[in-house]
């Protein structure tokens, strides 16, 4: 890897297939049994709702690519609204964590459906095991650059967004569609707090902003990538909630919450429709994790290079980005392995709505003439992002206390690591201009 960033080195496809191969990948194989276990019979309306608050944040997020495209995305529209302070560092790097903590969510699902097709236990020792080979195989494909990613991603995407959808259709003309998962109530907060982790599984879409100064023509085209990622993510997520929905009760659902949609495949399509089920996750999975890694790695590069974040070599050898590479997958490794698949979807739900909470104050507060933006939208935006918080966060509270407060003194000492770091490094904000 380079430290310069290739412009022009992602097509419009391929930025596409990178946000889709994000979303897809976490939201639809590692989320959807958790999302029904808290929103109930509704759990595929719940993708909706998801949608609905994920289209009203992105509008901040293309106005400002639209204006200021940059490979360090989302670090640069901090930059932008609030100067380089502690809250614009800070909520940069949940962010990235937010980011890091899906390849660990993503990799512990690769795992667990790669057990499942040996029929071992989805609790085995072995899920973060070949959850870690997964992050070790996309630091090798990161390591080949961006033109490698790109195509990859786009081909894989191809290969599962068709694959997936197929399989909802199929389902759901197996089950005579018939919705099965009708056996349990629905509670207002339930459902409001399942949209937190639907929100995860479109929050995809910010990898595409994290990497606009290499996507071609970025005033136009970041955009576009991200409205028809949102798109084509909405229609796949409701062809197969309602398809697992079909083929299998909501308890049953809950039960294999980990692996929902291969138990969903057994029923309505047999025992080839489970394999080739698993072999779908795979191929999701996979692609999502590297295009995470590819798109976290740049994003805390710029958070370097813009002094933001502080940086050590440790004795490695390469410049920055080959740095928060190792730093990206190392940790993800960590996370992989001590932490289960709802708590890794918990802790990245709470910092994920409140890094998205802060940027639209920033850019309503500073920016929204300047870009030329509605402030309405940003204000629904910030709405919608604190009701599902709270809800979600009151939930949390009376089943997993634990891991609210992880997400809170996490939040904490990420703003005071920062605010230590800017107060003892000042640096001339005109030596460091990255639009």
């Amino acid at each position: 890897m380079t430290e310069t960033y290739k412009k022009n080195s992602i097509s419009l496809p391929g930025a596409v297939a990178m946000g889709t191969g994000v979303m897809i990948g976490a939201g639809i194989f590692a989320l959807t049994g958790q999302i029904a276990e808290l929103a109930g019979p509704l759990f595929p309306l719940s993708f909706v709702a998801g949608a609905i608050v994920t289209a009203f944040s992105a509008y901040t997020y293309i106005k400002m690519s639209n204006a200021f495209p940059s490979a360090g995305g989302i670090g640069v529209i901090l930059k932008k609204a609030y100067g380089r302070t502690t809250v614009a560092a800070g909520a940069a790097l949940l962010m990235t964590l937010s980011m890091v903590i899906a390849e660990s969510l993503v990799a512990r699902t690769f795992g667990t459906y790669t057990i499942r097709a040996f029929g071992g236990d989805p609790n085995s020792s072995l899920v973060p095991v070949i959850g870690v080979v997964l992050i070790i195989l996309a630091y090798l494909v990161n390591v080949a650059g961006s033109r490698s990613v790109g195509l990859l991603s786009i081909i894989m995407a191809v290969m599962k967004v068709g694959g997936i959808a197929l399989f909802g259709m199929a389902g759901l003309w197996a089950s005579g569609f018939t919705f099965s998962a009708t056996d349990g109530d629905t509670r207002a907060t339930g459902f409001v707090a399942s949209v937190a982790l639907s929100i995860l599984a479109f929050k995809g879409f910010t990898t595409i902003t994290n990497s606009g100064a290499e996507i071609t023509n970025p005033h136009r085209n970041v955009g576009q990538a991200i409205v028809l990622s949102i798109v084509i993510c909405v229609i796949v997520y409701l062809l197969v909630a309602f398809s697992v929905g079909s083929s299998l009760p909501l308890d049953q659902i809950i039960a294999a919450k980990d692996y929902a949609l291969a138990e969903a495949a057994r029923p309505a399509l047999g025992q080839t429709g489970f394999y080739l089920t698993i072999m779908l996750a795979l191929v999701a999975t996979a692609s999502g994790l590297i295009a995470s890694v590819f798109a976290v790695t740049r994003m805390l590069a710029m958070l370097t290079e813009m002094k933001m974040i502080p940086h050590r070599h440790f004795g490695m050898p390469g410049g920055v980005k080959d740095h928060t590479l190792i730093y990206t997958v190392v940790i993800a490794g960590f996370l992989t392995v001590f932490f289960d698949l709802s708590r890794i979807a918990s802790l990245g739900a709470f910092f994920y709505l409140v890094m998205d909470i802060i940027i639209h104050v920033g850019v309503y507060r500073n920016l929204c003439r300047e870009i030329d933006a509605r402030g309405w939208v940003l204000l629904t935006a910030i709405a919608l992002d604190a009701v599902v918080l709270i809800a979600f966060t009151v939930l949390k509270w009376q089943s997993d206390p634990l891991i609210v407060l992880i997400g809170v003194m996490g939040m904490a000492l990420i703003f005071v690591f920062v605010g230590v770091f800017l107060a003892r490094n000042p640096v001339r904000e005109d030596l460091h201009d990255h639009q």
